[in-house]
């Protein structure tokens, strides 16, 4: 029996979900392979849900909206690209292929479009295989990271400045100011980067008190930068001196509420 993917699908309701019912009124042929959740808007897409899809052992996530400025609500699908590709670059951190996260602009008419973008996604997964955390028996190393990313994007002080990008790169922000997009994604990148390696150190912690040298290893960091996080974390209460062996401190996280 040859392999089939899973595809989960999140449709916009006035377009891409749409297009979705007229390719079966029209009966269309196109790969069975798709379940579909439908939304009011592809904006409302929460990355947490996106990630925990994944982790779940589908092998590929479809996120289809309107076209961009057909947006019923505007720019619900714009928001939801700043998501996505905020998302798709620290997926790419794991040992996850980023490319099992598609993103499309379908159009309310576009039932063959939708036809041909499932094929199409259909096709790519079946040439990667099944996902790593498909099955009894998933990948551990990457349901750990991929975990890490998920409380990365959970997030408040991220899903913040994620959501203020095309305001403060497009128009301008409190101080009347507009800033330069490459320089906001460079620093929305670093944020993004210090929280989704501070979520990576306070899993491994909690599963087992670490010393800094530990961590480094484990998650191929420099000491002195595993060393300023732990210092963070601490300040945050995240993160405490479990033990000491060997004159290193062993820390581990902190419960948190």
């Amino acid at each position: 029996m040859s392999y089939e993917p899973k595809i989960v699908g999140f449709l916009c309701n006035w377009c891409a979900y749409s297009a979705a019912d007229l390719a079966g009124m029209s009966r269309l042929s196109y790969p069975p392979t798709i379940r579909i959740v439908r939304l009011m808007c592809s904006g409302r897409i929460d990355p947490v849900i996106v990630v925990e899809t994944l982790a779940s052992g589908v092998d590929g996530v479809l996120i289809a909206g309107c076209l961009p400025g057909d947006c019923h609500y505007l720019e619900g699908n714009l928001n939801a690209e700043v998501k996505i590709k905020m998302l798709k670059k620290l997926i790419a951190k794991t040992g996850f292929d980023p490319e099992r996260l598609r993103l499309e602009w379908i159009p309310a008419s576009g039932g063959n479009l939708f036809a041909e973008v499932i094929t199409d996604f259909t096709n790519q997964l079946s040439s990667m295989g099944p996902s790593p955390l498909a099955g009894e028996n998933p990948d551990q190393t990457v349901l750990e990271q991929l975990m890490a990313v998920r409380d990365t994007v959970a997030d408040a002080r991220l899903r913040e400045l994620i959501g203020k990008e095309r305001q403060v790169t497009e128009k301008e922000n409190v101080y009347g100011e507009k800033i330069p997009k490459e320089d906001f994604e460079r620093r929305s990148i670093g944020y993004m980067d210090d929280e989704y390696e501070r979520h990576r150190i306070l899993r491994l912690v909690k599963d087992k008190p670490s010393s800094v040298k530990e961590l480094s290893q484990r998650l191929d960091l420099s000491p002195d930068k595993v060393l300023r996080h732990i210092a963070i974390m601490r300040r945050k209460n995240l993160v405490a001196v479990d033990r000491i062996e060997e004159r290193a401190p062993r820390y581990t996280a902190l419960e948190v509420g």
